[in-house]
């Protein structure tokens, strides 16, 4: 019964037949879903501003309410009952007398089923138990409820279902809206902080003739009038950058990427990232910036600094930690001390560590396969990563003392990379020959380079300021700050297979 309504047993049926045969009769006797109701407050807050008062300030006071919501509880006893409304807010207690709201009412609520959506006018009282209440005066079944709830104690047993039938989850469970409230906030906050800072919101394609910005596999679809092949993109980066070329020196976007590659607990087809670029500034200033939007998009959320998750607590008060590419593995690989770029050692590594290579890897390439495999996974944090290899940065700028790296960084909390961010490629010939790099790269099989972009170079090509760029991952962020084990868990509607029938 945990999954009552919806998996089709014969007696769920049978309730599921009886409330239609319910609608059947007030179909025939007038409106089935009227609207006219109109609701005037919200439990949460009546809560707020009545609990505090006495039962003899209440009646006094005689505060008429219309409320409205779906019944999660009803009881029914002689001549008066009980039933809770829950809103978006909250919920508030109905009491429902027959002498009050006519014999006719009556009846037919005592045949109204938990789930029907109601609408109530009354005045607020509280009971002798002290709980506010509305004492109903008039009283209307505004929508009826054709499949029953899951059971109030035993709830949603099965975790596929609530995934799935997210309407249902959010019904029932407490703890799911409030991730979608701190989700909520959390994106709410950054844009606050983010205009403040001066940066401007945009918007920019979410179908590209060229998919580009990132290393991955794109879904494709074709623009018919235009007989003109389109991919769905995999980050918005290439044209945020075009802004910085057009003047707008500080732009932001919130907003989904898609990825045609696995499904895990960390990944899903489509998701969220905030992506924000600085003219005039470098890596140094975004993981300073990076920090300062995670802590506080912590503090404000949570009202801490110290975030709990999956069992372990992280300090995002204090300054985070920083560790090179390179330092990472010599620490965790040591026999590739001092051969770090050594192309033969990185592969041997590789192949004792069943890492999957490529003939044409180059020590860039190779060290990230192996950082990928070894390191991140024990990358507790907070800790930014930093110095990546410029093979696997085809947008970021090298480092001037060290061309072999490139001025980037990733955020790492509980071994899951946060947030990536560097300093931006304004070259147009060396950017026009790392696209090379990736074309000949996709030749040979990779399916996550990049293409040639002949218009990006164009652009760069007109000047584009130094600067720097950041992509946060909203969803991952999420996860941390409601201790969310799976990227699913913080996503309305998460990509799933089709339910087998």
């Amino acid at each position: 019964m945990g999954n009552s309504g919806e998996n089709g047993s014969p007696s769920e049926n049978r309730l599921i037949a009886d409330r239609r045969e319910k609608l059947r009769r007030l179909r025939s006797s007038g409106e089935a879903y009227p609207n006219d109701f109109r609701r005037d407050a919200l439990a949460e807050a009546l809560q707020t501003e009545f609990s505090g008062h006495s039962a003899e300030s209440l009646e006094a006071e005689s505060a008429p309410v219309a409320v409205a919501g779906r019944m999660m509880s009803k009881r029914v006893m002689g001549k008066a009952s009980f039933c809770h409304l829950q809103d978006r807010s909250g919920r508030i207690q109905l009491f429902i007398e027959r002498d009050r709201v006519s014999a006719e009412v009556y009846r037919a609520f005592r045949t109204w089923d938990v789930g029907d959506i109601v609408g109530a006018e009354g005045i607020l009282f509280k009971t002798r138990t002290g709980e506010l209440s509305v004492r109903v005066e008039s009283l209307r079944l505004l929508v009826k409820s054709l499949r029953p709830l899951p059971e109030k104690w035993r709830g949603i047993a099965d975790p596929e279902f609530k995934l799935r039938r997210r309407y249902v989850d959010l019904l029932m469970s407490e703890e799911t809206r409030r991730v979608f409230e701190v989700r909520s906030n959390t994106i709410g906050y950054i844009r606050g902080m983010l205009d403040a800072l001066g940066f401007t919101e945009v918007e920019t394609p979410m179908m590209h003739p060229i998919p580009g910005g990132a290393l991955a596999r794109p879904f494709a679809t074709h623009h018919n009038a235009l007989d003109l092949p389109l991919y769905l993109r995999i980050a918005p980066e290439l044209y945020l950058k075009r802004l910085l070329v057009g003047g707008l020196d500080r732009v932001y976007e919130i907003n989904r990427s898609f990825r045609n590659e696995g499904i895990s607990t960390q990944h899903n087809p489509e998701f969220t990232m905030l992506e924000l670029y600085q003219a005039y500034a470098r890596s140094d200033d975004f993981m300073e910036l990076t920090q300062m939007l995670v802590r506080e998009a912590a503090s404000r959320t949570l009202g801490t600094e110290q975030v709990e998750y999956q069992g372990q607590r992280f300090d995002f008060g204090k300054p985070f930690d920083v560790l090179t590419v390179e330092d990472g593995l010599e620490r965790d690989i040591p026999e590739l001390a001092g051969d770090l770029r050594n192309v033969g050692r990185l592969r041997e590594a590789c192949e004792r560590r069943e890492v999957p290579h490529r003939p044409e890897d180059g020590a860039g390439k190779l060290q990230i396969r192996l950082f990928e495999k070894v390191v991140e996974g024990r990358l507790q944090g907070p800790v930014f990563v930093t110095q990546f290899p410029a093979e696997v940065s085809p947008l970021s700028r090298r480092n001037d003392k060290d061309p072999f790296v490139a001025d980037r960084f990733e955020l790492f909390v509980s071994g899951r990379e946060i947030a990536n961010g560097f300093s931006e490629l304004n070259d147009p010939e060396e950017q026009a020959e790392r696209f090379r790099q990736q074309a000949r790269a996709k030749s040979l099989g990779d399916d996550e380079a990049m293409y040639y972009d002949e218009d990006y170079i164009r652009a760069l090509e007109y000047g584009m300021p130094p600067a720097a760029g950041l992509g946060l991952g909203i969803d991952r962020l999420i996860m941390l700050l409601t201790d969310s084990p799976s990227i699913r868990d913080v996503i309305l509607f998460p990509h799933l297979r089709p339910e087998s029938k």
